[in-house]
């Protein structure tokens, strides 16, 4: 109950996100119950079947992250001295957020399924649009309860045990904030900041998907009842897998290029503006930079599969679409929400400079000489390894 309010009496922006995640819920639902419907009503191509079913995993995977990031950027997750004095600690805050996460899920994987019911018809006594999704959702068979449940409570339990992690109280955090604490940071001499460990091993895994791709692609002729969903032409199973470990190795090496942003921004040039700007990116390297290597990955992915296609036939299937759309906008939607977070982190320290009387279009020419940064380096990156990961795959 207490969630309902805290949800009701919530912000545009707060509801507006959350709204997000219903839909990104949803829509991973519906591809778990169209997988399930294809299994039903193709017994006999199992191969496919399960391929359907583990392509599926990469729209999951950006769902829990993109509700998990929403979750924490939620103003409600953090202690202000209101509830703290009402006895809602670090906590009781946390458990509320994650239940606020299973209600947004759940009510997404309920939508997708009324969907799915709908468009086979056991809603209605006719099919909607004449049949047509007659064979991708096995209509008229009877579902097994057993999958349809396990499909639907998959996204709503990972998302609620990803942002209780996400959110759990760590020791020598939390507490109220204090009014003074505005000036706290520029008494205090700035911290050392350590460059993200990494890039190394982002390295070796995009090397190591690319090294996949290469194998599985040159022997795609063996893998011919291991395809993607259709328009992903000679996509086995084996370039899926290379693709994820490129997209892990520009995630883990995505906070080492964020860092190096800032040390060059910091020594091309320096003035007060560039100092301030590195500065900031090197600290939130860390927030920023895994989410940034994804959305790397994910445009590097779409660009070289756009490129592929181009001119091969009939295009993408209605699955591969939506598919397609919810990665993207769950990748955007969570390097959005890692810079929400970063903008809330650094509110009392902006607030202290412009008490002091520091410009605030000082401030918003800091923010655009990051992102014109981050979009020198990662621009370029994404262009190469898009270019570079459609080489095997012809």
């Amino acid at each position: 109950m207490l969630a309902l309010r805290l949800a009701r009496g919530a912000r545009a922006t707060v509801l507006v996100r959350r709204l997000l995640v219903v839909l990104a819920a949803g829509g991973t639902g519906f591809l778990l119950l169209s997988a399930l419907g294809f299994a039903m009503g193709h017994p006999h191509e199992h191969g496919t079947a399960a391929v359907r079913l583990a392509w599926c995993i990469v729209p999951v995977a950006a769902t829990i992250d993109f509700a998990a990031a929403v979750a924490r950027s939620d103003p409600g997750t953090h202690p202000v001295p209101g509830v703290f004095a009402a006895g809602l600690g670090p906590v009781r805050l946390m458990a509320i957020s994650t239940l606020t996460t299973v209600m947004m899920c759940l009510t997404g994987s309920v939508l997708a399924l009324l969907l799915f019911l709908q468009l086979r018809g056991d809603l209605l006594a006719a099919l909607p649009f004449h049949g047509a999704a007659d064979g991708l959702l096995a209509a008229g068979r009877p579902l097994p309860v057993a999958a349809l449940v396990l499909l639907l409570v998959l996204v709503p339990v990972a998302a609620s045990v990803t942002a209780a992690l996400a959110l759990r109280p760590r020791p020598g955090l939390g507490g109220v904030p204090r009014p003074d604490d505005a000036f706290d940071d520029l008494d205090q001499p700035p911290a050392p900041t350590r460059r993200p460990s990494g890039l190394s091993w982002g390295i070796a895994l995009f090397a190591a998907g690319l090294a996949v791709e290469t194998s599985m692609s040159a022997s795609a002729r063996h893998l011919a009842g291991l395809r993607l969903p259709r328009g992903l032409a000679g996509g086995s199973l084996g370039v899926l897998a290379g693709w994820a470990l490129t997209a892990a190795g520009l995630a883990v090496a995505g906070p080492a290029l964020t860092f190096a942003c800032g040390r060059l921004l910091q020594t091309t040039r320096p003035n007060g503006l560039r100092l301030l700007a590195g500065r900031i990116l090197q600290q939130e390297a860390r927030r920023l930079g895994r989410p940034l290597g994804v959305v790397c990955a994910v445009a590097s992915g779409s660009y070289a599969a756009v490129t592929l296609l181009a001119g091969r036939g009939p295009g993408t299937g209605p699955m591969v679409a939506v598919g397609a759309l919810l990665v993207a906008g769950c990748t955007v939607g969570t390097l959005l929400m890692a810079a929400v977070e970063a903008r809330r982190e650094r509110a009392r320290t902006t607030a202290a400079l412009l008490r002091l009387g520091a410009p605030a279009g000082a401030l918003r020419t800091a923010v655009a000489l990051r992102a014109g940064a981050l979009l020198v380096l990662f621009a370029p990156l994404t262009w190469g390894v898009a270019a570079v990961a459609a080489v095997p795959l012809g």
